[in-house]
């Protein structure tokens, strides 16, 4: 029998504290990789499943990856296109496991609460509705016609639509995100917070004042052929394992890549590609050329002092660093951004970040040397107080240079879940801007409200306050994704209904309302037959392509409806038959819901023959097409905010949550993190030797975590010390553990989105 820790016998029990360390690698990939991947599918779906399942990944007849929104090859595409992470996404989903009403029978609510969310990941596919009515112990069957009716009856019952939250996950299909916002709209309010708000909401925020579009600018083939990339705040090896295959070509190609991390990274040290024969055999390349280990929340302050120093370059060498002509004709703010940058002290700097001004020059050369820029970040430049600032930091450095809308150049976000940013582009979305709204009213004779709903943090707030009774979730793990546990899940305990549309079991369904609904859904690997044949969905990359995705499996219980079915049925029984929007056209043919996104949404007229394209096609992007900027200047705009970092507390310590080598957000498919060395549990913190030295600890000490915000505390207790390589004064730990530390009020300036990555906590002994 297979140990717990590797999700062989799903009903053991394991010990958190049952935890190996040893030496962190410095490679990512390898043969490793595709040995983790072969025992973590077979074990969830079997010899014969696992190979059809896996040769549709990310395949232009297959299915889109439920991982990462890194986007697929063009062209040709390799008979493997899918990472480590991504096999164990799929293998979670397409499981031959299967949670019933007997599993519910027997398991009360109270004990499933009780079980690590990793255990709950393991238990397999939701097949049939589920209630817990007011009062009960177990969740128990229920018809798909009186949990809609349910639905409705709560939300008729409402005072004002206001009083109802819609959650959005990335998972969710274009079109059934479009027919979602339509569906709250109609209801009557714009309450549809998403995971976006609590990820990549900087980023939007940043881009959409400075180039005018809350998106990338980027393409792989921008990446492949860059002269420098800049990876700040992302942990591709882990989170984006895909975009090593570019970054090696780019490497090849002759570009340099500087790392930007509080933590070295194996991705960002060594790939050893799993698809040639000298990865397997632990040859592979070297990614980074420049490891710049900055402390948390320095970001902004290093961006501010490379672009102080291509400023002085351009004193040496008049007319050759800054690209004068673009910031003549297309840029807004550029002597404000002068006058303001030329006025920081280096040692400030210094302090900020950790980085000595050696090698703060060499990569000023390096950006001053390059052709062709792009910066690329994840949630370690967003999930910060300062974090839109510092993401219009990084975007002043392009500016300077001329390097958007060049080839090899430009912005690069890199989104999460595999359909966030599409679900955007559909309008899932609180503010979504008055053109699309009119957009959406014209075409369906609907009448859509104007006033901002909540985001998530919000969200959470109105619930808390009993300003919102009716929580509806599709898909994700709302409790385990959000900041202060203990408030988001009262929040939720205090409303009168919460539903949630999901694949599998999950901690939100067990932090519940007076009454809770489980509605189980099919997943991307899912066949989807409807009155008009088996139905295809779309999704949007990272980069800002649209293509189909086909599941092929046979669902897991005759029960389990598409996310369209659902959203269809319960417009049906919320606003009436004889509502104006033709619900049950969409629901028996997709192609009709295509057909109305090409006349709402924005660059996506002819989408039903555009998506069917052999790589489906790109949204407009006008700064990147044409080196327009739609900004409220009609320029590109330079930012000029004050420097912020994050000084460290004596005594204290500044905490950044992160995922493990083992999940994928909230899910956890193992308790091993092997790139760090941690094997067998997840209750661990990083710190420095230094610092475990200065606090009177000893690497191995159990411990609490205390976080400290505005006079407030929050406590993690009992975690396992574990002496890294982290800039002194800063720790790492694991969420959504760590997400009981996180302040709901402590959020990015401009996005709302939680400071997960700098939490100012306090160590003490476990108390036992």
């Amino acid at each position: 029998m297979t140990s717990a820790r590797d999700g062989g016998d799903v009903d053991a029990g394991y010990d958190e504290h049952d935890v190996d360390v040893s030496a962190a690698e410095r490679s990512a990939a390898g043969a490793k990789a595709v040995g983790v991947s072969l025992r973590r599918t077979v074990r969830q779906m079997g010899v014969t499943r696992t190979v059809a399942t896996l040769a549709r990944v990310n395949q232009r007849h297959g299915f889109d990856c439920p991982g990462c929104a890194w986007p697929e090859e063009h062209g040709g595409r390799k008979l493997a296109e899918f990472c480590e992470n991504g096999a164990k996404a799929v293998a979670e989903e397409a499981t031959n496991r299967r949670i019933d009403r007997a599993f519910f029978a027997r398991h009360p609510v109270a004990e499933l609460d009780a079980k690590p969310e990793y255990w709950l990941s393991q238990q397999g596919r939701l097949t049939e509705p589920m209630v817990l009515r007011p009062g009960a112990t177990h969740y128990e069957p229920i018809s798909w016609d009186d949990a809609l009716r349910l639905v409705a009856d709560e939300l008729h019952a409402l005072s004002s639509p206001d009083e109802a939250i819609f959650y959005t996950s990335g998972r969710t299909s274009n079109e059934a995100a479009f027919l979602y916002q339509m569906l709250v709209r109609s209801f009557g309010t714009n309450n549809l917070p998403d995971c976006s708000n609590m990820c990549h909401e900087s980023s939007g925020t940043a881009l959409t004042e400075a180039i005018g579009v809350g998106k990338g600018t980027v393409t792989v083939d921008d990446v492949e052929h860059a002269d420098l990339i800049v990876i700040a705040g992302q942990n591709p090896g882990t989170n984006h394992p895909r975009m090593l295959t570019v970054l090696e070509r780019a490497k090849a190609n002759g570009a340099r890549i500087v790392a930007v991390n509080p933590l070295p990274e194996a991705g960002l040290l060594r790939f050893d590609d799993p698809q040639k024969v000298r990865g397997l055999l632990g040859r592979g390349v070297a990614i980074a050329d420049e490891f710049v280990q900055i402390r948390i929340g320095g970001d902004m302050a290093l961006f501010a002092g490379l672009g102080r120093l291509l400023l002085e370059a351009e004193d040496d060498a008049p007319g050759t660093v800054l690209d004068r002509p673009f910031l003549h004709s297309s840029c807004a703010g550029f002597e404000e951004y002068e006058r303001r940058t030329r006025s920081i002290d280096l040692g400030t700097v210094r302090e900020a970040t950790g980085v000595d001004e050696a090698q703060l020059r060499r990569v000023a050369g390096m950006l001053r040397d390059s052709e062709r820029t792009v910066i690329c970040w994840a949630m370690g430049l967003t999930q910060q107080h300062h974090g839109v600032a510092t993401i219009a930091e990084a975007t002043n450095l392009l500016l300077l240079r001329g390097m958007i809308g060049r080839p090899g150049a430009g912005v690069c976000p890199v989104r999460g879940h595999s359909n966030v940013q599409g679900d955007r582009t559909m309008g899932i979305w609180e503010q979504m801007p008055e053109t699309f709204l009119a957009a959406l009213d014209d075409r369906f004779g609907i009448t859509s409200p104007r006033a901002h709903g909540h985001d998530t943090v919000e969200a959470i707030r109105a619930m808390r306050d009993g300003r919102a009774r009716v929580f509806v979730g599709m898909g994700g793990n709302f409790v385990s994704a959000t900041p202060d546990t203990e408030v988001s899940a009262e929040a939720l305990r205090s409303c009168s209904l919460t539903v949630h549309v999901s694949t599998k079991l999950n901690r939100s369904h067990l932090v519940h309302g007076r009454t809770a609904l489980i509605l189980p859904t099919l997943g991307r690997t899912d066949r989807d037959d409807q009155w008009a044949g088996p139905q295809s969905v779309s999704v949007e990359d990272s980069m800002s392509m649209v293509h189909l995705s086909r599941g092929r499996l046979t669902p897991p219980g005759e029960q389990v409806r598409s996310e369209v079915a659902i959203v269809c049925e319960l417009a049906r029984t919320l606003l009436g038959p004889d509502h104006v929007v033709p619900w049950a056209s969409f629901a028996a043919d997709y192609d009709r819901i295509r057909d109305a996104i090409a006349d709402v949404v924005p660059g996506c007229h002819d989408y039903n023959a555009r998506v069917r394209a052999p790589d489906g096609f790109q949204l407009p992007n006008p700064p990147r097409d044409s080196r327009t900027f739609p900004t409220r200047t009609g320029r590109a705009n330079l930012s000029s905010a004050p420097i912020e970092w994050v000084p460290v507390p004596p005594g204290r310590l500044v905490l950044q949550t992160l995922r493990s080598h083992d999940q994928y957000n909230t899910t956890i498919y193992g308790l091993d993190d092997r790139y760090r060395g941690v094997e067998g549990g997840r209750r661990v913190v990083f710190v420095n030797p230094v610092d475990i030295a200065a606090l009177g600890l000893r690497d191995g000490a159990r411990v609490d975590l205390v976080s400290e915000y505005e006079g407030e505390e929050r406590r993690a207790t009992d975690f396992r010390v574990v002496a890294y390589s982290t800039p002194v004064g800063n720790a790492a730990a694991y969420y959504p553990e760590t997400n009981v530390l996180v302040p709901l009020d402590h959020t990015a300036v401009g996005s709302n989105t939680p400071v997960s990555k700098a939490v100012v906590i306090r160590v003490e002994p476990w108390a036992g």
